[in-house]
């Protein structure tokens, strides 16, 4: 007689919940519509913020609620402090104005980033908190400087207006003065800000890593047959 232990020889193969269980989460609907919410919710207030400080500082009852700066444009003192104010500025480049004789580039070049970096939100893998966090801020950030350059019509009468260009300068208010030097760093805006802190946070994924997952191992070997 053969006994029943004889009858089946062990198999390798595993179970196809073990088969399953290191696969890598694909990101779902939610996620993407998480993500993007708060794409669009950081452009609405970059645009609130640019729209409320032009609004009030270009008009001539702001202006004359408001000191001066040294060129003898509108500056409000934040919290009464010298170092940090609200003063207008049309940017029609770069960070710190570069380029602002290429915008066609320029454009062409936040359009085509705003494209990738949407893709790579959506194709990033679950539990890159860190990556995701730099690509969403840096794609907000592209957005409300870009709305700028497609929609914002500025006027002869702001600091830094150039005649004749086929698109939009962009808005730019935040104001810090180095009183130690005497120097103002280049306006900025919330776009910008983004932009840097969605930099700072991608150098940081490179470094430390974004997920905190390691990459799936293949845990089923194929035999030969027979």
């Amino acid at each position: 007689m053969v006994s029943a232990s004889e009858g089946h020889e062990p198999t390798s193969e595993a179970p196809p919940a073990a088969l399953t269980a290191s696969a890598p989460r694909r990101p779902g609907w939610k996620r993407h519509a998480s993500l993007f919410a708060v794409v669009v919710s950081l452009v609405a207030f970059d645009l609130w913020t640019k729209g409320a400080v032009f609004g009030w500082l270009d008009s001539a009852e702001g202006a004359a609620e408001v000191g001066r700066s040294e060129s003898g444009q509108p500056r409000y003192r934040i919290l009464g402090r010298e170092w940090l104010g609200f003063m207008l500025n049309l940017n029609y480049g770069a960070a710190f104005g570069q380029g602002s004789n290429s915008q066609g580039i320029l454009v062409g070049g936040r359009c085509l980033a705003a494209l990738f970096l949407s893709v790579l939100i959506v194709r990033t893998p679950a539990g890159q908190r860190v990556y995701l966090a730099s690509m969403v801020l840096i794609l907000a950030g592209a957005l409300g400087n870009l709305y700028d350059n497609l929609f914002y019509e500025a006027h002869p009468g702001l600091s830094g207006y150039v005649e004749g260009r086929r698109f939009g300068p962009v808005r730019d208010f935040i104001d810090v003065y180095f009183t130690g030097w005497d120097w103002h760093f280049p306006t900025f805006n919330v776009a910008d800000s983004c932009i840097t802190v969605g930099a700072a946070l991608l150098l940081l994924s490179g470094f430390f890593g974004g997920s905190g997952q390691e990459a799936p191992k293949e845990t089923v070997e194929k035999t030969e047959a027979g």
